[in-house]
């Protein structure tokens, strides 16, 4: 079994799992309208982290075992890296593993990264952002192997880490890759991280697009718009089963196991999805081999609330069998938070499947017409112990992953 033994998110809507999934399970969201961010040629509804806090929280964090290290200089760490250094200590406050053991493989998810670092070499570029995005005047890496580095030798983890940036599904990619390196023995644990920070580079480039909402997005909806972005970091600490706690913690009631996880690329087109849902159907009919769609509980969808996306994975959901199945999305509460999305939502499903719980979709009033799926318009009880997480991305890349609640 790869079960999960620790989390964390850190969103718009807190820092720790609890505090995002108590502030979604009472109906809040982390979107607000922002008209002067980022040097942005419009104003732009987003979810953003509170970066003052999360420099002081950074800043007052006691890390006496890595207070000497050479080869990381702490003040020159990006929001990025802090948050997803905040995040994997705070998930291994509930897994409690040594994270320098050699057993211990990291995993970094991100589409986009640094990404304001515009230089064509090695060195850094020093920026100041908008006060409303950021605190102070930071350094920016330039590669994301670079900030996947600087996580691992923070915590003083041998190995290589594992950077997986396949746009949109990269979170759930992340995950795949994480159970398979378990599955094969080569490791006892992985830290799968998944982390990205809003920039002007990301905002205009999708509002080129004409992909963003001027409103709180409304995945579903019959009067759509288009999507949000959102920032955040967010962690799962995995374990092969039959190496941890004796199996004792493991077969404890109400373990989350990652029972599989598909990707299928249909190559539809660059940005633009399949009409079919090929791709996303095909991962979809992967991992219900052995599962019947009656043993669902719920599936989270990718529910961007772009007019595109939101019916490809009607057709795909449509054509697994699985019309009956309830679906939400998570976007209307964090945003679209790209490389973090897989496994932040992940996160939030699993909480709310162990809560025996299936989340609504904010925003969601009446269906759409392309739309023949059981959407979840309010907070609904279940009994059953499986849900399915899809993502899908530019690139006609298509994921889905299958958990399952031990009883």
């Amino acid at each position: 079994m790869i079960v999960r033994i620790g989390d964390n998110i850190i969103s718009a809507l807190g820092f720790t799992t609890d505090e995002n999934y108590s502030a979604v399970k009472s109906g809040r969201s982390g979107l607000r309208l922002y008209d002067s961010c980022m040097d942005a040629p419009e104003p732009f509804i987003a979810s953003l982290i509170d970066k003052e806090r999360l420099n002081d929280e950074f800043s007052r964090t006691d890390f006496p075992s890595f207070q000497n290290l050479e080869s990381l200089n702490l003040e020159s760490l990006t929001v990025l890296e802090k948050a997803s250094i905040l995040s994997v200590l705070s998930a291994n406050k509930e897994a409690q593993i040594d994270l320098a053991n050699p057993r211990v493989l990291f995993i970094f998810s991100s589409t986009k990264g640094n990404v304001e670092q515009l230089t064509m070499n090695n060195e850094q570029l020093t920026m100041r952002e908008d006060k409303n995005c950021s605190l102070s005047i930071v350094n920016y890496s330039l590669y994301l192997w670079q900030s996947a580095q600087l996580i691992v030798n923070y915590f003083k983890n041998p190995n290589t880490p594992i950077l997986v940036s396949n746009a949109c599904i990269s979170g759930a990619c992340a995950q795949i890759a994480a159970m398979r390196e378990l599955e094969s023995g080569a490791y006892d644990y992985a830290v799968v991280i998944g982390a990205d920070m809003l920039s002007k580079f990301i905002i205009s480039g999708f509002q080129s697009f004409k992909a963003l909402s001027p409103e709180p997005c409304r995945p579903f909806n019959a009067n759509r718009t288009g999507l949000n972005l959102g920032e955040a970091a967010a962690t799962i600490i995995y374990a092969n089963g039959a190496s941890y706690g004796g199996g004792l913690r493991v077969g404890a009631r109400n373990a989350m196991t990652l029972v599989g996880g598909a990707i299928r690329n249909d190559a539809n087109h660059i940005s633009g999805p399949s009409r079919t849902g090929e791709g996303s159907y095909r991962a979809l009919r992967s991992i219900l081999q052995d599962v019947t769609p009656d043993e669902i509980a719920f599936i989270n969808a990718h529910g961007t609330a772009t007019p595109y996306n939101d019916n490809m994975e009607a057709i795909a959901i449509a054509r697994a069998g699985m019309d009956a199945v309830p679906v939400n999305s998570l976007k209307g509460c964090f945003g679209h938070t790209l490389g973090a999305a897989g496994v932040l939502e992940s996160i939030v499903s699993m909480h709310a499947l162990l809560d025996d719980t299936i989340l609504p979709t904010r925003g969601f009033e009446n269906k759409a017409d392309d739309c023949s799926l059981t959407i979840v318009n309010q907070m609904m009880p279940t009994k059953k112990s499986y849900f399915i997480k899809m993502l899908s991305g530019f690139g006609g890349c298509n994921a889905a992953l299958l958990f399952n609640k031990t009883e």
